[in-house]
């Protein structure tokens, strides 16, 4: 129970930068416009800075992550494709097998996950943490969205979704940071300070920023939450669970083991929600999967990490 206490302790003010901005839309201190200005920013700038600079000043070895890319890869795959089994026994409408296709396998691995991980792991984790968020990034943008353009009723556009691929600012960080760390390239010290600052700035920001997207979100009945708490247990406890006793007996490291399994376990991502509202799927189921794992998550995350110990 000790542990437990420990663990939550340390992921504790992390929930409670979003319970600030849960407050501060509540009184109208703020407003629902700042969310996109501030995930830009993030999205933009500031991952894009902390990511690259993270790998940029790795001993970057591709051997070291080849199991790690691997397990979550396939993680990811065998995640996405279970929607189709799920949505025939449920028999989920065609908007909400497709919507399913993101909330079971993409978890907030970026926005959340990599403060979650270096607050309890500290920054030896973060080359881990960047790379399994990039595996989660390319089969987002790849796997997912073509089977959503293709179980849906408009022209699958391949071209547009490499397009997409190729400049999301995120993998672009991750490409540039593999290269230079690889390569060896050694950046001015004031250049390097500076992309420090922006990449220091990024945990407040967005945690605020999930905060005030929670703050904003409408509560609705009981039996609507019904179907968001079942998935909810599935996508943080039950198939986090399955992944962990496969990693047992894989050749990852322990931190490597520990970050996998943490960030499957992620509450629903804000990108996933926003690929839903932009492609018209069931952003009502969406929105509030990302406010009830995101709750639980205050539970759940700290009793992983006692767990993976």
């Amino acid at each position: 129970m000790n542990t437990f206490f420990i663990a939550t302790k340390s992921v504790l003010p992390l929930f409670l930068v979003m319970f600030v901005g849960i407050v501060m839309i509540r009184i109208k201190a703020a407003n629902e416009s700042w969310i996109d200005i501030l995930n830009k920013y993030v999205l933009w700038l500031g991952f894009p800075a902390m990511i690259f600079s993270a790998l940029a000043k790795l001993d970057f070895s591709v051997g070291e992550y080849t199991s790690l890319i691997l397990f979550n890869s396939i993680y990811l795959v065998v995640c996405i494709l279970l929607t189709f089994p799920v949505s025939f026994i449920f028999k989920t409408s065609v908007k909400t097998k497709r919507t399913l296709l993101l909330l079971l396998a993409f978890g907030n691995v970026s926005y959340l996950g990599i403060p979650v991980l270096i607050s309890a792991y500290g920054n030896e984790v973060i080359g881990t943490a960047v790379m399994i968020s990039a595996v989660y990034l390319f089969w987002m943008f790849t796997l997912a969205l073509i089977l959503i353009e293709i179980t849906g009723h408009e022209k699958v556009r391949i071209g547009i979704l490499l397009k997409k691929l190729a400049m999301n600012p995120l993998l672009i960080a991750v490409i540039l940071g593999i290269t230079a760390s690889y390569l060896k390239v050694k950046l001015d010290s004031s250049v390097m300070k500076t992309v420090d600052l922006f990449g220091q700035s990024v945990t407040a920001i967005v945690l605020f920023s999930l905060g005030l997207f929670l703050g904003s979100q409408k509560i609705g009945s009981k039996k609507e939450w019904l179907p968001v708490l079942l998935l909810t247990l599935a996508i943080m406890v039950v198939i986090p669970g399955i992944f962990f006793l496969i990693l047992r007996s894989s050749n990852l490291t322990h931190i490597q083991l520990q970050a996998s399994v943490l960030e499957a376990a992620m509450p629903m991502g804000l990108t996933a929600y926003a690929l839903a509202h932009q492609h018209n799927l069931n952003t009502i189921l969406a929105g509030r999967l990302v406010v009830l794992s995101t709750i639980f998550a205050v539970v759940i995350l700290p009793a992983w990490m006692v767990f993976t110990a």
